[in-house]
């Protein structure tokens, strides 16, 4: 799956422009689930690797290559796909997504950005006499100018002793193919977990960016505001200042910044 980080058009010219994370999903154009949205992917050649069918993928159905990706789970439940056994390892791809040209591949009708609103509203913890049980509710909101596309994904870990098992099901999908909606709430998770402690956040900005939208990317994401004061002093190491400005129109220039790859050595 591919995020990217693009402005909200804005009225008002002299606003600053607001952030949105965004997911590429594809419509099919074939059974099962024609005419529904679903992320891009496909199967494995006998003649390639996990990670060279995933570029090969990406490439051919959106037109996308060379960009950050990383694998994230292997997802192997039985009837996942009604056609027959499937078991699909899943990759995360993070890009800025006004560098590259989107295109749909032969088995969909084309593809799209959808905005992506994550949110848990209900949580719950079991004690039992052997284990603890957490229990959340996620509700994601996949919305274009086309379509809104709704699930709610169950998340039950089971922990006992030093063992911990995770279970996820969705409860109700509309709009999103197959197991799909699992795939992307798993992939939000790992996305929110991994900026606090790495540089990956970097692979949604543009080569020169102000703190300001820095911290909107990091906002969107985390789903909270955060204080700027705080915010500046732990992203400081991994930001060097230019002598560039920024030339938004209806309000005063901001020092642009770029993204210094040897932080974790300072």
């Amino acid at each position: 799956m591919i995020f990217t980080v693009k402005d909200k058009k804005e009225e008002n010219y002299r606003k600053l422009s607001g952030k949105s994370i965004k997911l590429l999903l594809v419509k099919r154009a074939d059974h099962p689930f024609i005419g529904q949205w679903a992320l891009p992917g496909g199967f494995v050649s006998v003649d390639e690797s996990i990670d060279e069918a995933a570029n090969r993928e990406l490439k051919s159905e959106t037109n996308v290559e060379d960009i950050y990706m990383e694998q994230l789970y292997t997802w192997g439940d039985v009837k996942r796909d009604p056609r027959w056994r499937v078991v699909s390892c899943s990759y995360m791809a993070l890009v800025d997504g006004s560098l590259f040209d989107i295109k749909a591949g032969d088995d969909a009708d084309y593809a799209g950005w959808f905005d992506v609103k994550f949110e848990v509203f209900e949580e719950k913890k079991t004690v039992l006499e052997k284990e603890l049980v957490f229990e959340k509710s996620v509700k994601i909101i996949l919305s274009s100018e086309e379509d809104t596309l709704e699930a709610v994904v169950k998340i039950t870990e089971r922990r006992r002793g030093r063992s911990t098992s995770v279970k996820r099901e969705i409860v109700n999908s509309r709009g999103i193919a197959f197991d799909h909606a699992k795939i992307i709430e798993y992939a939000i998770e790992r996305l929110r977990n991994k900026i606090e402690y790495t540089d990956i956040v970097f692979n949604l900005m543009p080569e020169r960016f102000t703190l300001s939208e820095l911290q909107q990317v990091y906002e969107i994401i985390l789903g909270r505001e955060l204080l700027a004061a705080a915010f500046r002093r732990k992203i400081s190491d991994k930001v060097i200042e230019t002598n560039e400005f920024s030339k938004n129109a209806g309000h005063r220039p901001s020092k642009l910044y770029r993204f210094n790859p040897g932080w974790k050595y300072m």
